[in-house]
């Protein structure tokens, strides 16, 4: 009894091996390796210029759309954060425009002396039409707390 359970058991163990071996051919287990973009960076821009002017925006997009520029190793064109201000504005995020901004100095690294004033100046028209403050303005860029050193006196 035993043994004709086991010898069945056998039996369809073989059986599913052959089955899902033979279903999945050898072709499919290569895959690409090349993640180059042929897209250009004119195209790059109008893509996300048009993806933050949609009418339609809700604030999770925005955001997921800035997490992704942020995640990229690059400084977003003036135009493409104009276009991200605008966004924030039509979803009420006063927060998030400013947040963003932030995170767009951060972007720039150690050429924040060269970028961050640049970009400040291409978006300055619409920081003032939206009525956003920037960051320094606002004294984020200074701790709140914080002390003298007592090695700087």
């Amino acid at each position: 009894m035993f043994r004709s359970a086991l010898t069945r058991v056998s039996h369809v163990a073989k059986a599913s091996l052959l089955e899902t071996s033979s279903r999945i051919p050898a072709a499919t287990a290569s895959r690409s390796m090349s993640k180059h973009s042929t897209e250009t960076d004119a195209e790059f821009d109008a893509r996300y210029e048009a993806y933050f002017s949609r009418p339609d925006i809700d604030g999770w997009e925005v955001r997921k759309a800035m997490n992704d520029l942020c995640g990229m190793d690059l400084v977003p064109e003036p135009k493409i954060i104009v276009a991200a201000l605008n966004a924030c504005r039509r979803c009420n995020d006063y927060a998030l425009a400013v947040r963003f901004i932030e995170a767009i100095k951060d972007k720039c690294g150690s050429k924040q002396k060269e970028i961050y004033p640049y970009v400040l100046q291409e978006i300055q028209p619409t920081l003032s039409q939206l009525g956003i403050s920037t960051p320094e303005e606002m004294g984020y860029d200074k701790p709140e707390l914080a002390l003298e050193s007592v090695y700087d006196q």
